[in-house]
């Protein structure tokens, strides 16, 4: 393309985050966003100078001017927008996770494969710092053969907002599935969970849900690696932890994201080192770098405060936004791309469904020949 890519983002809760991103990637035009409440919609639009508002999405996406639609709306609002924002011809990222069922994961893919428009899930685990650092010891070589992966994400939701409350853990578990399965380039083949535990009566009757813990061992396809994943949501006492585990034959990765901690490595034998991650800014173009550092900004603009929490989720906000950016200058898949996002996405779904029928094995569909 040679002009900017015109990006419209729905939802300014987390997606505000991303607001001053595009603003300054070379390649973007932060064109306009979308809010239900015009309050919310005009102090946002207010605050970073953004022009163009919509309180209603099918009207955004009538918009001929928009390019790329970026999805942060409630959950349960993700394939139905990312479908229809598809077949209007527009170009998709949606934060995650990409769907809430099998049916939905293969009208993404139909839609994206009819419309020939981009679909990236915004997972923001496999552009973390921590996920680039062991992206390097494998393309280095320094993992050596990768053997078995592992992760988990472990926090309580309650008094979150109501939708949240009684939610399967495993149907908000790409945090944990990404990284194992990104880290092989690859998709999960079936899966078995068991569940454990047993929530509040208010809270099973939401989504009949019975389970405060779930577990999940999955099988990659087409490789000989298999993975581990935990999913904790509510009653249990635990700080909040996000972790990442992959074991090589030369050295192995371990991270659990808490305040304090830093990774390990294994390096053989009882070797063990902790590491400082470097900062993977110079991947980026020069004006979006600053994006990686938690706080860091440019007020010249006087962009208020409230709206923009830092760079969390391990500097990976800025990477997610090039990523995406750059799939449909160059015309290329995404990382993750289609198929990754809805595959790595159903296996949470089928894991909770496996934990329902007390772990049986179940196979993730194949939508590549969609």
């Amino acid at each position: 393309m040679s002009r900017k890519l015109n990006i419209a983002i729905v939802g300014l809760g987390f997606g505000s985050e991303f607001i001053p991103i595009y603003q300054r990637h070379p390649h973007a035009e932060m064109y306009a966003i979308c809010q239900r409440s015009q309050d919310k919609l005009d102090a946002v639009g207010n605050a970073f100078g953004v022009e163009k508002r919509y309180t209603s999405f099918e009207d955004l996406i009538r918009d001929p001017l928009v390019d790329a639609v970026h999805i942060n709306s409630p959950i349960h609002l993700h394939a139905p927008q990312a479908i229809a924002a598809l077949r209007a011809g527009k170009h998709v990222a949606c934060t995650v996770p990409a769907c809430t069922t099998v049916e939905e994961a293969r009208e993404i893919v139909k839609a994206a494969r009819e419309s020939g428009k981009k679909y990236m899930m915004m997972e923001t685990v496999v552009w973390s710092r921590e996920y680039l650092y062991v992206r390097e010891l494998r393309d280095t070589g320094r993992l050596g053969r990768i053997q078995f992966v592992r992760g988990s994400h472990l926090q309580n939701m309650e008094g979150w907002p109501g939708y949240w409350e009684g939610l399967p853990p495993m149907h908000y578990a790409t945090h944990c599935v990404s990284p194992c399965l990104g880290i092989v380039n690859g998709e999960a083949e079936f899966v078995s969970c068991l569940g454990s535990g047993r929530i509040s009566e208010s809270g099973i009757a939401k989504y009949g849900s019975p389970f405060s813990f779930e577990t999940a061992h999955f099988k990659v396809r087409s490789q000989d690696v298999a993975g581990e994943v935990t999913r904790y949501l509510f009653d249990a006492a635990r700080q909040y932890q996000e972790s990442f585990d992959c074991y090589g034959s030369k050295t192995s990765f371990e991270w659990q994201l808490t305040e304090h901690d830093d990774p390990v490595l294994h390096l053989g034998g009882e070797t063990v080192e902790k590491v400082k991650i470097p900062d993977y800014a110079h991947l980026l173009p020069e004006a979006i770098r600053p994006f990686t550092t938690k706080g860091v900004y440019d007020m010249s603009e006087n962009v208020h405060l409230s709206f923009v929490q830092g760079s969390g989720h391990g500097g990976s906000h800025p990477h997610l936004v090039h990523e995406f950016v750059m799939s449909v200058i160059e015309d290329r898949p995404s990382f993750p791309d289609l198929h990754q996002s809805v595959n790595w996405t159903l296996v949470g779904i089928l894991a909770h469904e496996s934990a329902m029928r007390g772990g049986e094995k179940l196979h993730l569909p194949n939508f590549h020949g969609i």
